[in-house]
């Protein structure tokens, strides 16, 4: 089935990347694309390490998304707000309507001024600090310590809360409970759980994990979760699509609702996996058609206080 009758009132892509370590490396930074080749807890990045703008980006699939929701791509930039304004100028230039999820350290003295840095910028909505870590898989870990146990960086949370922005949450199954107590306090604060919840392990006693991770988060009002990622972490995924990742499909979606959950490409780091078209047209089949409409549009909409014209 062709994408328009897929998704015939379009979509909105909720998690994507666009970058310049070529062009624009010595003024933003990029460590990690410009450091051709080392491995990531993603596989070999080469393929993407290079400059992908927004023009590529909205040429991926025969129907451009909508709108879309851009999330910060290196957790050690020298200046994030940098980023925030090259995604900001991106999106301006190609008449893009697009939200900016920024990066701040949650812990650092100076968060209040970085926020209001990142706010000069129309399309800035909230911030995403990877809290991903696992002590017997270092090579899986994104975060270089356990922030949610600190203090401090449980106090920025508070911070976002107050300014009405949103936290995108990438961690993994086994941080479901440390996150769940690092969030209590901010019963208002907008979470948005990416890339499904990294279900990293697909043995039968990591599924059952996952799936009880899950389970916890969703309890949690005000939380969000996006089905993306998925070839960051499942081996079929690039060959089988939908029926890799069914299972985990079903299970978000029957116990967070459609009305929580958000399809992101994850482009282009889900480019080493699958192309852009495929990823939408799989998880699309892998949705009741009734349920397309808010998983593509409406949930990341209102999670992210886009206003669709």
């Amino acid at each position: 089935m062709a994408l328009s009758e897929l998704l015939p009132h379009g979509y909105i892509d909720a998690h994507h990347h666009v970058w310049a370590p070529e062009s624009r490396g010595d003024e933003i930074g990029y460590a990690w694309l410009r450091d051709i080749g080392a491995p990531k807890p993603f596989g070999d990045p080469t393929p993407i390490q290079r400059d992908y703008l927004m023009e590529e980006f909205l040429a991926e699939a025969s129907i451009s998304p909508r709108a879309s929701v851009h999330v910060q791509t290196d957790g050690a930039l020298p200046d994030a707000v940098a980023e925030t304004a090259f995604v900001q100028a991106e999106a301006d230039r190609c008449g893009h309507m697009v939200k900016i999820v920024g990066l701040a350290d949650l812990s650092s003295s100076d968060l209040p001024e970085t926020l209001a840095r990142h706010a000069a910028f129309t399309g800035f909505c909230g911030v995403r600090q990877i809290v991903g870590r696992l002590a017997h898989r270092p090579d899986l870990s994104f975060a270089p310590r356990d922030f949610m146990m600190e203090k401090q960086w449980r106090e920025g949370l508070k911070r976002l809360e107050g300014d009405g922005l949103t936290f995108d949450l990438q961690m993994y199954p086994e941080q479901a409970h440390q996150a769940l107590d690092a969030l209590s306090a901010t019963p208002a604060l907008r979470v948005i759980i990416d890339h499904a919840l990294c279900p990293y392990d697909q043995r039968a006693e990591g599924y059952e994990l996952w799936n009880e991770a899950v389970g916890l988060m969703a309890t949690r009002p005000n939380t969000f979760i996006k089905l993306s990622g998925f070839g960051m972490y499942d081996n079929g995924w690039d060959q089988l699509g939908a029926e890799a990742i069914q299972p985990y499909v079903d299970d978000i979606m029957l116990t967070f609702g459609a009305d929580r959950v958000m399809w992101g490409s994850n482009y282009p780091v889900e480019k080493l996996a699958k192309p852009y078209q495929e990823c939408v047209e799989a998880i699309a089949d892998a949705i009741p058609p009734e349920q397309r409409k808010p998983v593509f549009l409406h949930s990341a909409a209102m999670a992210y206080g886009l206003t669709l014209t």
